[in-house]
């Protein structure tokens, strides 16, 4: 399914079903204790963003350390692996909802009814700020404590009313402090209106590195030299390129053109330093088009070098990567490598990297044009918050990485 028919199902089949469902869970909370719950096997709802992921580990690893359980995540099932990344959740307390089809969408998420009950899940959080799915899955878990983000008297998504820890989103700080909020919602021992009444320092957002195996690298620098004859690792800068961005939000992304332009002032600025144009192997096409364009052999089509597990090894033998504001810049900062990532609709106050990175933003009076009130879905066709910024921009912005592979 594509992504406005996902949209187009949470809208017409979850209002009515969180309405009902609402009205199904307050019925029964009449009959039922109000006996506080300790949490202890814990399920996080996240489905669609694969960054995502990523951002959220500083709040898993928070939650890990103050329950005596297990955590549980349930996630779409061709983003999974970005959980593997750094491996916080054990990989088979990860359930996944086959959304191939509208048919198997249903009947993964009825088995996975069964399967919270299997699991004893007694608590869940939903990362989700817009989704009406997300709601429904907390509330058929069977969870006593549910935790997720409540628009109060904010205008917003209408989501049922599931929540006994309802914390309000703030739209003014980084996601990954809303998500250890959440945790602290859950953590907490009294109640509160709205969750969560503290300061969350920068501290508590650090993102864990990825462990890097030698024996990984030689393997990667290896499939580098296949693919560029007389590569030397200490002669030749490995610089990425991920010109890609998924189907959410298509107005993430920089021109081709653009693109091509800065490579050609990298590899002009740098004779030895080689591009790798990285992505998925769906995305070799695009990336030969680049490639293409740019028309020099140190500019290498990667698209599918390397397996999804091994980004984080490609990263660290990697000097930087130019990127636009999805997955990849999320995933590099479980390394030390700097990104530099263009950003449009969305703005890196809320979405940054939590790794070494420099966010290139307009900042345009219309940007951010996508939030949770309008299930990021924009009106806009003309993206010039991305179109005003030039290669000069980004060639100039990166440069200072460039001076230092020199010195």
């Amino acid at each position: 399914m594509n992504v406005d028919m996902m949209r187009k199902i949470d809208y017409y089949v979850g209002v009515p079903l969180t309405f009902i469902g609402t009205i199904i869970d307050k019925t029964m909370k009449l009959f039922s204790s109000n006996k506080r719950v300790k949490p202890t096997n814990v399920l996080l709802i996240e489905l669609s963003e694969m960054g995502s992921a990523i951002i959220v580990d500083p709040a898993m690893r928070k939650l890990k350390a103050n329950i005596d359980g297990e955590l549980y995540f349930v996630i779409f099932s061709k983003n999974k692996v970005s959980l593997d990344l750094l491996g916080t959740v054990k990989s088979e307390n990860v359930y996944t909802l086959d959304e191939s089809n509208m048919v198997s969408l249903i009947v993964s998420a009825f088995k996975f009814i069964f399967w919270c009950r299997e699991k004893k899940i007694d608590s869940t959080i939903d990362l989700e700020l817009f989704s009406r799915v997300t709601a429904l899955l907390s509330f058929v878990s069977g969870a006593k404590n549910r935790v997720g983000f409540h628009s109060f008297h904010n205008e917003g998504l209408y989501r049922g009313d599931f929540l006994n820890k309802k914390v309000a989103y703030n739209p003014h700080q980084h996601i990954a402090k809303s998500f250890v909020a959440l945790v602290d919602a859950l953590l907490s021992e009294k109640d509160e209106i709205p969750f969560t009444k503290r300061i969350i320092p920068d501290e508590e957002i650090q993102i864990a590195k990825a462990v890097i195996d030698e024996t990984d690298q030689r393997e990667v620098l290896e499939t580098i030299s296949e693919r560029y004859e007389g590569f030397d690792k200490d002669v030749n800068p490995v610089i990425l390129v991920n010109s890609n961005a998924s189907d959410l939000l298509p107005q993430r992304r920089w021109d081709r053109a653009n693109y091509c332009e800065v490579i050609k002032k990298i590899l002009a600025y740098n004779d030895k330093a080689i591009i790798l144009l990285t992505g998925a192997p769906a995305e070799s096409e695009g990336a030969q088009l680049l490639a293409d364009c740019v028309d020099d052999k140190r500019c290498i089509n990667f698209a599918g070098g390397v397996k999804f597990l091994q980004l984080p090894t490609l990263y660290s033998v990697s000097a930087f990567m130019l990127t636009n504001d999805s997955g990849p810049a999320h995933f590099a900062s479980i390394t030390d490598m700097h990104t530099f990532v263009i950003f449009g609709p969305e703005t890196p106050a809320l979405y940054g990297s939590l790794g070494p990175t420099t966010p290139i933003f307009a900042g345009m009076a219309c940007s951010p044009c996508v939030s949770a009130a309008n299930h990021r879905k924009t009106p806009c066709t003309d993206n010039q918050c991305i179109q005003v910024i030039t290669p000069d921009w980004v060639f100039n912005t990166l440069k200072f990485k460039l001076d230092e592979l020199t010195k």
